[in-house]
């Protein structure tokens, strides 16, 4: 049997699996569970999210049960386990157990629409394995991006991604207290765009980190009690240092399709060993809570770093021994909210950390073929080792306002800033900016439009070596600068398991420098949950 045939199979398997298995309960950055805080003068706040993955799509309104948010502080087996999905079905605290559906099929096709995965509940089965520990789900999301103009040549490219979780909740399967269980598989295929423009961030964010399938987490995640929680594993840092925050139970950064936006801020991964999603790498975090609540977060963690991650043959490498070094992140966090984003205070979070990576590697200068130096003149250059690199970042965001006459509508903002260690970074500086409206016409509460940027600063030391060397009577040499990019896109919820993400993007000064024509894309996003 041929390779094709194999990756048919797999691809049918997957679907298989999702479509007879349980979907998650509660979406992982979407509590429908809250604690009350006895100094919060009766307001009540978001219990303590636990990790958002980058493939979080956004969650459509549900109401809630309002007697399940004043129940005190949760007991470790009501921590809502982590999902690449939608919330699907929301169990205690959302939608009544006389709701499940107990045929195979949904009764309409209105229902059809209204349920929250492709296949639903049938029979029960995905809710009645949930309740007994045992969460699944899956989703298969694609970017596709188009050049109308600009860039080194017209072109247009697809890429796809199909994604598989299982969560185990041992406190709901045996009564112990054991922690959680993570496991995620996902597969990606297509192509790319960024490199045939060329542009510094990809245009597509499913596209990368290679095309084949990939282990994305296999971990034990304990909650300790309203102070502690940790998790050791397979994992990347991607779902807990720099991460998006959670707006309406989905990641806010993944609004957008440009990948200097989706899922983070990119110029750290550009310039250290950050474990990016979909690979997975050893590590570990903890995380405090001095206050008991989600108020205020201490985080620490420590990953491998394996350049070779992305390489088909490691996709599921369980070991070290490509590692070349740590990944030692730190972040300090401050969030104010209420219960969820449709009631209460508006949301608001601030994120500052850093990183110190024990790798060796080349100084920045040992990056100037990327820019289009030749390699008789890049190979001129001294480029020595460097061990230590270091970095950090900020980020902001908030709930700017929610319509009085209808919660589910609202509008959100972020910012960020990132910084690296200027003896190696290839883009020591990156800013982004987004605003995200939900609920745009009458009738479309769950549609969005999103509107984001980024800018970022290639290293000053490569600028000042190209205009030496232009000085110097190489005239066809390009200075690298900046690259900054807009968004604009509509996201379209046909149903509560379907996206339809229309939008374009510009470019200007693809590439970082003004070899090419500023570029003008189109793009289509489109994700369904099963």
């Amino acid at each position: 049997m041929n390779g094709d045939c194999w990756k048919m199979i797999g691809r049918a398997l997957l679907v298989s699996l999702a479509f007879c298995t349980t979907a998650n309960a509660q979406n992982a950055s979407s509590p429908d569970s809250a604690h009350q805080d006895a100094a919060s003068s009766g307001r009540t706040y978001k219990a303590r999210p636990t990790q958002l993955r980058r493939s979080t799509l956004l969650q459509p309104y549900h109401p809630a049960d309002e007697a399940d948010f004043n129940s005190g502080f949760l007991p470790e087996s009501s921590y809502p386990m982590p999902s690449i999905l939608m919330a699907p079905y929301f169990g205690k605290g959302g939608r009544p157990a006389s709701k499940r559906q107990t045929t195979l099929l949904p009764p309409s096709f209105d229902n059809w629409l209204e349920q929250d995965g492709v296949f639903g509940d049938p029979m029960g089965w995905r809710s009645y394995l949930q309740d007994h520990g045992v969460s699944m789900g899956g989703r298969y999301f694609e970017d596709t991006s188009a050049n109308a103009t600009g860039g080194r040549a017209r072109a247009g490219r697809y890429a796809d991604e199909f994604a598989f979780n299982v969560d185990i909740d041992f406190k709901k399967m045996t009564g112990l207290s054991l922690g959680m269980i993570h496991f995620m598989m996902t597969d990606r295929r297509g192509a790319g765009l960024g490199n045939a423009l060329p542009v510094v961030n990809s245009p597509q964010e499913i596209y990368g980190a290679g095309e084949y399938s990939h282990l994305t987490q296999l971990s034990w995640e304990m909650v300790w009690n309203k102070y502690v929680d940790t998790e050791v594993g397979e994992i990347n840092t991607e779902n807990d240092f720099e991460q998006s925050s959670t707006y309406w139970g989905g990641n806010l950064y993944c609004q957008f399709q440009n990948n200097g936006l989706c899922g983070m801020p990119q110029s750290i991964a550009m310039n250290s060993g950050y474990g990016f999603y979909p690979s997975a790498h050893p590590g570990a975090w903890v995380k405090f809570y001095p206050a008991g609540n989600d108020h205020y977060l201490i985080q620490f963690g420590a990953y491998s770093v394996d350049p070779r991650i992305t390489e088909r043959r490691r996709a599921w490498n369980l070991g070290l021994g490509g590692a070349t070094g740590m990944f030692l992140p730190f972040q300090l966090g401050w969030h104010q909210g209420g219960k969820d984003d449709y009631s209460g205070p508006l949301q608001t979070n601030v994120k500052i950390g850093g990183y110190w990576d024990t790798t060796e590697v080349h100084d920045v200068y040992s990056q100037l073929k990327s820019y289009g130096v030749p390699a008789q003149l890049a190979q001129n250059v001294q480029s020595p080792k460097v061990r230590g690199r270091f970095g950090g970042w900020f980020q902001f965001d908030r709930m700017l306002e929610r319509d009085e006459n209808d919660p589910r509508r609202s509008t959100a903002f972020f910012g960020s800033f990132t910084w690296g260690d200027p003896r190696t970074a290839v883009a020591p500086y990156l800013m982004t900016l987004g605003l995200v409206r939900k609920g745009t016409f009458p009738g479309r509460p769950d549609d969005t439009i999103s509107l984001g940027g980024k800018i970022i600063w290639i290293n000053p030391k490569l600028s000042h070596w190209v205009r030496g060397m232009q000085n110097s009577g190489y005239k066809d040499l390009y200075r690298p600068g900046t690259e900054s990019a807009l968004e604009l896109n509509y996201g379209y919820r046909p149903a509560r398991w379907l996206l339809i993400r229309p939008g374009f993007q510009y470019y200007w000064r693809p590439g970082a420098t003004s070899r090419y024509k500023d570029v003008l894309l189109f793009d289509m996003e489109a994700g369904i949950t099963f």
